[in-house]
C-alpha cells in the first residue's frame, strides 16, 4: 500500500528531525515501540440518484511511534546480500520442464 507506506516515512522523516532539533544522535535511534489505534470515523454524505443519500465515512487512524537512542550500532546489511530471490513455484515447475 503505497499511500500507508508514504504517510509512515513522513512521520519517520519528522521524528528524524526532531531527534537532530533535540541534539540527538539520528544514526543511533532505534523505533522502540510502534502501535497504530482506531480513530473514531468521519461521517459524510454522499448523494445519490433518485434522491437517495449514503454514508460516507472515512476512517482514520492514530499511529505511534517511540524511537530511543541506542548505545549499539546496528549495521546496514548489503543489498547484494539480501539472499536468493523468491521464484514462484510455477516457474521453477517450467524451468525444470525445459531443462529435460
Amino acid at each position: 500500500p503505497k499511500k500507508s507506506a508514504e504517510v509512515v516515512f513522513g512521520l519517520l522523516s519528522n521524528a528524524k528531525s526532531n531527534a537532530e532539533v533535540k541534539g540527538l544522535d539520528v544514526d543511533a535511534l532505534v523505533i522502540e515501540h510502534a502501535m497504530v489505534n482506531r480513530a473514531p470515523r468521519m461521517r459524510r454524505r454522499t448523494y445519490r440518484a433518485h434522491g437517495r443519500i449514503n454514508p460516507y465515512q472515512s476512517a482514520p487512524c492514530h499511529v505511534e511511534f517511540i524511537l530511543t537512542e541506542s548505545d549499539v550500532a546496528i549495521a546496514r546489511p548489503d543489498s547484494d546480500e539480501g539472499g536468493r530471490k523468491k521464484v514462484s513455484a510455477k516457474k521453477t515447475a517450467k524451468e525444470r520442464r525445459d531443462q529435460i
